[in-house]
C-alpha cells in the first residue's frame, strides 16, 4: 500500500559519488537531493590536515548558510562538524559558486 506523493528516495548519489559528480557538473547533478538543497562543505581534517568534503543539506538566514550537524540523529557528532570545531575556516560549493566561510555553532537562542 502506498501513500498518495510518496516519492521512494534517491540513494545512487552518496557520499564521495554525490561530491565527485557535483563538483564535475557545478552543481548541476546533485544540488536538488530528495527534495532538499545541497552545497558541499570542505573542512581540514583535525588529525590529517586534509581537505575532507561533504555534501550536506543547507538552508539559508539572510545571508547566512546553515547546516546541522544532527548525524541522523546519532549520539555524536558527524566528522564534518568535529573538523570545524578544530578550524572553522571552510570553503563550501553552492552550485559552481565556491565561497570561503568561517563556521561557528548557533548559539541557544538561535537554535
Amino acid at each position: 500500500m502506498s501513500e498518495t506523493g510518496y516519492r521512494k528516495p534517491d540513494l545512487d548519489l552518496v557520499g564521495a559519488e554525490h561530491v565527485a559528480r557535483y563538483r564535475e557538473t557545478g552543481g548541476e547533478v546533485g544540488y536538488e537531493w530528495n527534495g532538499a538543497h545541497i552545497l558541499l562543505l570542505t573542512t581540514t581534517g583535525r588529525k590529517t590536515g586534509q581537505p575532507r568534503t561533504s555534501a550536506l543539506i543547507f538552508g539559508r538566514d539572510g545571508d547566512d548558510y546553515l547546516v546541522v550537524a544532527s548525524m541522523g540523529g546519532a549520539p555524536k557528532h558527524p566528522s564534518w562538524y568535529l573538523n570545524l570545531r578544530a578550524d572553522p575556516r571552510a570553503e563550501i560549493q553552492v552550485k559552481a559558486e565556491r565561497i570561503a566561510v568561517t563556521a561557528r555553532t548557533a548559539t541557544e537562542a538561535e537554535r
